[in-house]
């Protein structure tokens, strides 16, 4: 079992770029597969990018592909969302998850993190 932690979320303005972090409980954090899901209001939930156990591969949406990037330091149980060039489409609530299965993960993780704010403003 994990517990997942968001932050970086925050206010800015389009064009700019913020850094989320999800930070795992546990010794395990090696053995899962790492998510990050959006939701904005009237919206529905989003895979934004997903990281394997190892880091060696990863997994855009189309909207993101080019602006952020995931990456995960397994020594420091922490998983990071690194986005660029923010748009106002980007503002949701961030979710981190976690999943034994890569099929789990796109679909129903097993954990969740409670969430980190983005708001961006134009």
């Amino acid at each position: 079992q994990v517990q997942l932690a968001e932050s970086g979320g925050g206010l800015v303005q389009a064009g700019d770029s913020l850094r989320l972090s999800c930070a795992a409980s546990g010794r395990t954090f090696s053995s899962y597969h790492m998510g990050w899901f959006r939701q904005a209001p009237g919206k529905e939930r989003e895979l934004v990018a997903t990281i394997i156990r190892s880091g060696g591969s990863t997994t855009y949406a189309d909207s993101v592909k080019g602006r952020f990037a995931i990456s995960r330091d397994n020594a420091k149980n922490t998983v990071y969302l690194q986005m660029n060039s923010l748009k106002p489409e980007d503002m949701a609530l961030y979710y981190c998850a976690a999943a034994l299965s890569g099929i789990a993960l796109g679909m129903k993780p097993d954990y969740w993190g409670q969430g980190t704010q983005v708001t961006v403003s134009s």
